[in-house]
């Protein structure tokens, strides 16, 4: 005890600040007025970190914006297609069948409208680079109004991919001066094009649509959900309310963890070695692009899921037990119902990741050209992201405007995901 008191008293004593420095008011101030000048700079700091993310944000947007625009439009030539004079015998009972389409080209209609811009008075340059496709508009017309088989109307025909860039300022300088000309007396446009969401996709640009790679993005989403929201879910409600806390469910919970953070072409290798081996006769279809992005989305699932379902108080889950409820009656009609919100709001942006993911389809071979939007889940198909891939891979700068075109409607998609995991979050959440 001696010894202990010894060596206390020997350890030298700390040496207080003077008390005139603690009691002196320009150090006060200064010190105060050093953490104030701190605090401001955090703040300027954190405010100047927003307002660059909102600029970054705001100039990808304008971009996107003024290149789309145009990605919505293309050059069509107006002209007066006049079937008065009996060019044309249809008779109008013909066109309202299936075959509407075979029976006017039958018909000469293709033939018909070449004759009709010749006689139009348009330059003949211009004339030769109308789409060969073109007459399908008129046939769409004449379907729709089959009055006009003996009338004269207007008609706006689609051109060639050579005289919209000429439209454009681009390649041949005489056959620019054509498109200035015929745009300064109003007979060459560029007009909205609706056939952009109904179309697929084509090898001219003046010609090619988001619908086939639309539809497939939403067959593709869909067996995505289909496959991952249940088998997480359930995957989540068993690891966090029944599972045994030893080392194969510690093993368990860091393969799901480390699988969240695998890059997304690893798992468009697994879906090529498995799904496409499975089912090789399905290759680029849609189920097969599902099931791959369902391997990739369940773990964000499953970890969002287990944070939903720790969040509800136990409190909740020892009531239902006091009144008698079973084990399975207090996670399905008590935990999961207060859980839903963030389950919810974790599966969709899951799906959102998923639906911008091009590495793992490419892999499965959902880069093919598809010129027709596909009819159920086993037949070939794009998706949106590659669509946008493929189209800027293209040299003919009417792409990279559909190009821009197709961001946008994916940013829209996507946008509307988001929208959705934020309504259902505040329709749902509980506050304690």
């Amino acid at each position: 005890m001696s010894d202990t008191a010894a060596s206390a008293s020997a350890a030298p004593a700390p040496n207080p600040a003077p008390a005139g420095a603690a009691r002196d008011p320009q150090a006060i101030a200064r010190r105060l007025k050093k953490r104030y000048a701190a605090e401001r700079r955090f703040r300027w700091l954190g405010l100047g970190a927003v307002l660059f993310s909102v600029a970054v944000l705001a100039f990808l947007l304008f971009t996107m914006s003024a290149n789309g625009i145009g990605g919505f439009q293309r050059a069509e030539l107006k002209a007066e297609i006049d079937l008065s004079t009996g060019a044309l015998t249809v008779d109008p009972n013909q066109v309202s069948g299936t075959d509407a389409v075979r029976v006017l080209e039958g018909a000469g209609l293709p033939d018909v409208v070449t004759f009709a811009l010749s006689r139009s008075g348009i330059d003949q340059r211009a004339v030769a680079e109308l789409d060969p496709d073109a007459w399908r508009e008129v046939a769409k017309r004449l379907i729709a109004q089959p009055a006009l088989l003996s009338q004269k109307f207007t008609v706006s025909l689609p051109v060639s991919d050579t005289l919209a860039a000429a439209l454009r300022g681009e390649g041949d300088p005489a056959l620019q001066q054509v498109a200035r000309r015929l745009q300064a007396e109003g007979k060459l446009v560029r007009a909205w094009d609706w056939g952009f969401f109904s179309r697929a996709d084509a090898t001219h640009a003046q010609s090619v649509g988001i619908w086939g790679a639309l539809k497939g993005s939403i067959l593709t989403m869909a067996v995505t959900l289909a496959m991952a929201f249940p088998i997480g879910v359930l995957s989540a409600v068993y690891l966090e309310e029944y599972a045994p806390r030893n080392r194969w469910t510690d093993l368990i919970e860091v393969s799901i963890n480390n699988l969240a953070a695998v890059p997304s072409i690893i798992f468009g290798l697994l879906g090529l070695a498995v799904f496409l081996t499975v089912f090789p006769h399905w290759r680029s279809a849609p189920l097969i692009g599902g099931m791959t992005l369902a391997l990739m989305t369940m773990p964000v699932i499953v970890i969002s899921g287990r944070n939903a379902i720790k969040s509800v108080p136990p409190s909740i889950r020892d009531a239902a037990l006091g009144i008698g409820a079973s084990r399975v009656q207090v996670v399905f009609h008590h935990v999961l119902p207060l859980a839903l919100p963030g389950i919810l709001t974790g599966t969709i942006i899951g799906m959102a990741r998923a639906l911008g993911e091009t590495a793992p389809l490419l892999m499965i071979g959902m880069r093919a050209f598809v010129g027709s939007a596909p009819e159920g889940l086993t037949s070939p198909s794009s998706v949106l992201p590659v669509q946008i891939f493929l189209w800027s891979d293209e040299i003919d700068r009417g792409f990279v405007q559909r190009t821009s075109a197709a961001i946008i409607v994916l940013l829209l998609f996507l946008l509307a995901m988001n929208g959705l995991a934020i309504y259902l979050r505040n329709r749902f959440e509980k506050r304690w």
